[in-house]
Formats: structure tokens, C-alpha cells, sequence
């Protein structure tokens, strides 16, 4: 047998929250979206709708999560 390098496992959590732009930056979905709308504003349900992009403070955590994405 062949020595073979460890694979990074990618964190499936991750994975379905964040995805990677061709720039490398890191989207994200808002969450508070799915349910109990009715007692949230109009106001605070249009700005959640967007999504929005990681800090680059913080990014470097996330590609360690989602590093073949």
C-alpha cells in the first residue's frame, strides 16, 4: 500500500450555511426567516431576506470548515 496524505473533512453544518464567492468570500443566509413571521415587522422581515457576507475577521475560521467548497 501507498502512504496517503489525511483528507480534511468538511463540516456538514457548515457546509449548508455558507457558501464561497469566486472572490473568496464567505455568503450566508440571515436566519429568523422560517417561522413565527407574524409578530416580526415588515421592516425586520425585508432586511432579513438579504444575505450578507463574513467578515474577513472571521472568515478564515469558516475555511477551515468548508475547505474543498
Amino acid at each position: 500500500m501507498g502512504k496517503f496524505k489525511n483528507k480534511m473533512k468538511t463540516n456538514r453544518g457548515a457546509a449548508k450555511r455558507f457558501s464561497k464567492t469566486a472572490t473568496g468570500k464567505i455568503k450566508f443566509k440571515h436566519t429568523k426567516l422560517r417561522h413565527i413571521l407574524t409578530k416580526k415587522s415588515t421592516a425586520t422581515k425585508r432586511k432579513l431576506r438579504h444575505g450578507g457576507y463574513i467578515a474577513e475577521v472571521e472568515a478564515h475560521l469558516i475555511n477551515q470548515l468548508i475547505p474543498y467548497k
